[in-house]
């Protein structure tokens, strides 16, 4: 099932996420003003330093900063529509998860740095931002050969060179840390500082660190005696993968006593890399609803009642048991392909059996 955010959600997740000198510009985000840069700006009453001067100077950025914070929440929904707490951004139980330091809130720290990292950067190659383009590849070093059991074309004298156009992630991962990483450099003495910024950086770092090189032939009658490559982003939904994986491995972390490192809680257990998220304090169960922690509960559900991972109805229904129930849904069926371009489908009746969490 999709979820589609509102406006008014995007908003009040961005307040919650941001610092609260730069309110004024999440609202605008959050508006109908984010189709006019302009507008967002002048909204954006309370900005200071670098975040100002991006906003007077560069306005059409910050449309392409809230392009990626919904790319961000989108795929947090998709990663976590199994788990007990699906990454809902209803607005009184989000604001209340983001207050703390749990895995949930690293992992919507992550994906959303890495969502506006991806988006600022894909403007870029789409040439719909002046301030950048393709990425500049002259003092590259030349694109390395694919192995020879990989391709036929990897026989001696195929020429490579750096062409196309590459995804320019340097100019991405700035913006994005100028923006997310706003405001938090100041007095970095507290804890919930330093895993927000560590957070940040392994989101960014989960779409820089994963660049693939894309290649094209060229020659006569299909031969390759040249081919040109390219850099690409990983896609999001990758990014959203590599993140899931992270949170899954979290490292919980203490703050040390010179309040500017951090250190692994528990015996034998190594320091997290700059790509590990990590938290400070344990998740609730999400069970049963709960303002104070931020947890709508399972209550009403969809589940597995086959499945044996977090989809399944034990694990997702907090063994309460779950009832089930038919309903009747209208879905597209019959599709045909019309030249030239449509596609025309037929409405269908049909009826599905959910199971739903006690």
């Amino acid at each position: 099932m999709t979820v589609r955010l509102s406006r008014i959600q995007l908003a009040l997740f961005f307040i919650l996420l941001c610092p609260v000198n730069i309110i004024g510009l999440w609202w605008a985000v959050g508006s109908p003003l984010v189709m006019d840069p302009n507008s967002i700006c002048r909204k954006a009453k309370r900005l200071a330093g670098k975040q100002a001067e991006l906003c007077q100077t560069q306005p059409e950025i910050v449309s392409e900063v809230a392009k990626g914070a919904r790319l961000g929440v989108r795929e947090c929904q998709y990663q976590f529509r199994y788990r007990r707490w699906n990454c809902t951004s209803h607005n009184k139980y989000f604001g209340k998860i983001l207050q703390q330091d749990i895995r949930e809130t690293a992992f919507v720290y992550a994906i959303t740095a890495a969502g506006v990292t991806h988006a600022v950067t894909q403007a870029c190659s789409m040439g719909d931002l002046l301030q950048c383009g393709c990425e500049a590849t002259r003092n590259r070093a030349p694109p390395r050969p694919p192995s020879p059991s990989s391709s036929s074309s990897s026989e001696d004298g195929v020429k490579w060179e750096w062409g196309g156009c590459g995804d320019d992630v340097e100019f991405g991962y700035e913006k994005s840390k100028q923006f997310m990483d706003a405001k938090r450099r100041r007095g970095k003495s507290d804890i919930r500082t330093l895993i927000d910024l560590h957070n940040n950086e392994a989101g960014r770092l989960a779409v820089k660190l994963y660049m693939r090189t894309e290649c094209k032939c060229h020659g006569l009658s299909g031969s390759c005696t040249l081919r040109t490559c390219w850099k690409k982003m990983p896609h999001f939904r990758e990014v959203g993968d590599r993140l899931l994986e992270r949170f899954n491995g979290a490292s919980k972390v203490m703050g040390g006593n010179d309040g500017k490192t951090l250190i692994p809680v528990g015996q034998n257990i190594k320091p997290p890399d700059k790509q590990d998220l990590i938290y400070s304090d344990e998740s609730p169960d999400f069970c049963a609803a709960n303002r104070k922690t931020g947890s709508l509960g399972t209550r009403g559900r969809m589940c597995n009642s086959t499945a044996m991972d977090i989809s399944g109805c034990d694990l997702l229904c907090c063994e309460r048991g779950y009832r089930e129930e038919t309903v009747v849904l209208e879905e597209n069926c019959l599709c045909r392909f019309h030249w030239c371009c449509v596609v025309q489908c037929k409405k269908c009746l049909v009826r599905k059996e959910l199971s739903l969490c006690h």
